[in-house]
């Protein structure tokens, strides 16, 4: 049900790589399983719980299985599923992953109809649904958690719609099983999905909202009172699954949900603290640094990500002080520099570097990896603090690798990562941030390209809080995440995670210095305990845990994390990188077993260019060009027949 060009078909030295979906007519409705996208979103302070329904038919003749590539935020915990056909429903079984896969398989192979659910990167899941029969309407439920984190006391909660299309210079035939999914359709440019989006959210903060605002989607907004609202998707802004979904709101007075949350449990208790970061010190004590911008100009920055870019790097170099060093890296299929050493932040070395930037229109593979190897061989300067801030959409697939390239090689310096455009990889930039010790950023529009700027300059301008020390008096705390704080560069609050054992009292204190002053903070554990029950906690909690053994680095199958990782996904419930839910209906349905394999064509992420997939879209030829072709034909045909009879 997908006409492939002859470039898809598997070749020993062929790596994995995106492709267009050609298709037409009638018999083209079975490459589309995935009818509707509905989601339900519920924030209650600083938690969002998310559920997700994906609807899927057949519309076609033959039994099909549908595979279906989807993003999801870093930070979800996705901890149920669930199939519905007609009127059963079966509910998922977290497995892991290998012996999902099996029952999966032996569920299809029997005639049964299966759902399975797995992970292929930390923001990337792939649905797969088996012996989906002919008018067959199949409903797959999923559902998380996700803990929202202010920032400079803005909340913000993000629901991916799509993934982007990935580079890659892996085999295919050699390709890890996890990284299939970037083989993967994508709809032509300016061709609209079937597949429906919906999104409704309600808003609980807990305290006054000052401003609620849907920068992505035209939306509704309705105040049921001072704390709460409802959000609405306008359905005339379509489509609404080429971008991601953002939803911000600030609280009355520019507070932020500071306390202490406590959940107690069966066998294991838990508790969240989350405290306001202290005020930052006086600019004047700032000494010089050395910032090195590491800037995608690959295929897929082509066109509004890359005019983007160069906006957010005017910006940058324009608030750069004179006594700062700087340097530029331009990677795509190779990386280059703009100076074999950093130089100082003059106007005209900053002109000159910007000059260099605009002769680029986006071109070639996306080769991250060379490009950091080009920063980390630049010479250091001693005294002088380096800041590494890298400038991509992030369309790789060999996230991990960056991410231990980093974690090993960075040495003393900060990473900022900033993700340009509409859809990106959140894990990518999120993962390499976490790595390089700083902050992403992310800009889906030119216009906050100033604003992001500067808060890049707040950032690395001074930490706020450094020597960080939690201690605690009457109540014993155990299993911390993170088990050390690093120093605070950002305007966002001390988190903390953990499990506690006895009685709910006592006191938890924070200690550290800010600029030159000690800074302590003690929180009363007996007056968050008047509300023990948060039963988001747990699953809060295991989530973060995974994140800090696995998602930002490769286990092997011997690594005893990946066996932490999986016993986690067992013991709470949660999708992770080794750990699946598949769900079985026992109804024999298919008793041959045999069925189509479709995967489901992505529209492109809004702004991205056709250059991101690798090929040359097909052209149709317009109804003109189609007259003087058979026009052409006509007369060819005619002198043809003409010197045949003068013969």
């Amino acid at each position: 049900t997908l006409s492939l060009s002859a470039s898809q078909q598997v070749e020993p030295d062929k790596t994995l790589a995106p492709y267009f979906h050609v298709g037409g007519g009638e018999t083209d409705l079975s490459s589309f399983p995935l009818k509707s996208t509905e989601v339900d979103v519920v924030i209650s302070g600083v938690v969002a719980e998310v559920t997700v329904r994906q609807l899927y038919q057949n519309t076609g003749a033959r039994p099909i299985e549908g595979l279906y590539v989807f993003p999801a935020s870093t930070r979800a915990a996705v901890h149920a599923m669930e199939m519905r056909i007609g009127d059963r429903v079966t509910r998922a079984k977290i497995q892991e992953r290998q012996e999902a896969k099996q029952t999966y398989e032996t569920a299809k192979a029997e005639g049964k109809t299966a759902s399975l659910l797995e992970q292929q990167r930390p923001n990337v899941f792939q649905m797969q649904v088996g012996n989906l029969m002919p008018n067959d309407e199949i409903e797959v439920t999923l559902k998380y958690t996700e803990l929202l984190i202010p920032e400079s006391a803005i909340y913000q909660f993000v629901f991916p719609t799509v993934v982007g299309p990935r580079y890659s210079n892996e085999p295919a035939n050699a390709a890890p099983e996890t990284s299939q999914f970037v083989a993967n359709p994508y709809l032509l440019p300016e061709t609209p999905s079937p597949s429906t989006f919906n999104i409704r959210v309600e808003l609980n903060a807990g305290m006054p909202l000052q401003e609620v605002n849907v920068s992505s989607h035209r939306c509704q907004i309705d105040f049921s009172g001072p704390e709460s609202a409802t959000i609405r998707l306008d359905q005339a802004d379509t489509p609404g699954n080429n971008r991601d979904y953002i939803l911000s709101y600030r609280l009355a007075g520019g507070s932020i949900a500071n306390g202490l949350l406590l959940n107690r449990g069966e066998e294991e208790n838990h508790f969240l603290l989350m405290l306001q970061a202290p005020l930052r010190p006086n600019p004047s004590i700032i000494p010089p640094r050395e910032y090195v911008f590491l800037v995608d100009v690959s295929g897929s920055m082509n066109g509004f990500p890359l005019q983007t870019t160069k906006t957010l790097m005017q910006n940058l170099l324009s608030s750069l002080r004179e006594e700062d060093l700087f340097n530029v890296v331009l990677f795509e299929s190779d990386a280059s520099l703009f100076s074999e050493a950093s130089v100082s932040a003059t106007p005209s070395n900053i002109q000159a570097a910007t000059a260099l930037l605009e002769r680029h229109s986006g071109g070639g593979g996306t080769e991250l990896m060379k490009g950091i190897q080009k920063v980390l061989a630049l010479p250091t300067n001693e005294g002088v603090s380096r800041s590494m801030i890298v400038i991509t959409d992030g369309y790789i697939s060999f996230e991990t690798a960056v991410f231990d390239l980093i974690r090993s090689e960075l040495k003393n310096a900060n990473l900022f990562a900033f993700g340009i455009g509409s859809s990106v990889n959140r894990f990518l930039i999120e993962g390499m941030a976490h790595a390089g010790q700083g902050e992403p950023f992310i800009v889906t529009q030119p216009s906050e390209a100033r604003a992001e700027a500067e808060r890049l300059r707040k950032y690395v301008s001074s930490p706020v809080l450094t020597d960080i020390k939690i201690t605690s008096e009457g109540f014993e705390m155990i299993d911390l995440e993170p088990a050390e704080l690093p120093d605070l560069l950002a305007d966002r609050p001390i988190l903390l995670r953990g499990k506690w054992l006895g009685e709910a009292s006592g006191t938890i204190r924070i200690s550290g210095i800010t600029g030159e002053a000690p800074y302590q903070e003690k929180i009363d554990v007996a007056e968050a305990a008047k509300q023990l029950d948060n039963p988001a906690l747990p699953i809060l909690w295991a989530r973060e845990r995974i994140r800090m053994l696995s998602d930002y680095q490769g286990l092997s199958d011997l690594d005893e994390r990946r066996l932490e990782v999986i016993n986690l996904g067992l013991t709470y419930n949660l999708l992770t990188a080794y750990t699946s839910f598949v769900a079985v209906d026992e109804v024999i349905r298919n008793p041959g077993g045999g069925m189509d394999a479709v995967k489901q064509p992505l529209p492109l992420p809004q702004g991205v260019s056709h250059l991101a997939v690798g090929q040359q879209v097909p052209v149709t030829p317009e109804p003109s060009t189609w007259m003087m072709i058979i026009a052409l034909g006509v007369i060819v045909a005619f002198t043809l027949y003409r010197r045949r009879r003068a013969q």
